[in-house]
């Protein structure tokens, strides 16, 4: 089931936020330079992933974290970039082959984890510039028949909780 809301992704109460990077990402832009904020050990520990295990594009690390609003936090990293060229450029655009990739792995961990809720934002369209019409049927074909509420956050409002109805 896919609700699209428009609130603060950081504020879900989703089981899981899932948001797209590339591999080697530092983080400064958009959802992921917020989450870097929030959460500082998540871009840290994701860059130690990559420097460690060399990841491609399509592939996801999944995290987890003390959260001082709900005791934890789970993250999905999804890498629906290419990655940079050059260490300190910016992250390549994303393509429908590494974002459907990405949904896929990441449905396969909601199934072996137990995952009762995703949120995730308008995934690809910001940084990794895709076009919306080409990503959501790729979130509903990997992530439709999960038996799990899918929250879109289509719009951003910072501090700006949403009920879920989760």
């Amino acid at each position: 089931m896919m609700k699209f809301v428009s609130g603060d992704i950081l504020l879900s109460n989703a089981d899981v936020i899932a948001h797209g990077v590339a591999p080697h990402d530092h983080f400064d832009h958009g959802l992921a330079l917020a989450l870097r904020e929030r959460w500082p050990a998540l871009a840290k520990d994701f860059r130690h992933y990559c420097h460690q295990n060399n990841p491609d594009a399509g592939h996801i690390y999944a995290w987890g974290g003390p959260d001082k609003t709900r005791g934890s936090v789970k993250i999905v990293n999804l890498m629906t970039q290419e990655a940079s060229a050059h260490q300190s450029g910016h992250p390549g655009k994303a393509s429908a082959h590494y974002v459907g990739h990405a949904l896929k792995e990441l449905a396969k961990l909601a199934t072996k984890e137990g995952y009762t809720s995703i949120a995730l934002p308008k995934l690809a369209t910001g940084v990794g510039g895709m076009e919306w019409a080409e990503v959501e049927p790729l979130i509903q074909k990997h992530l439709g028949d999960l038996g799990v509420p899918v929250l879109v956050y289509s719009e951003y409002h910072a501090g700006q909780a949403v009920d879920e109805g989760l």
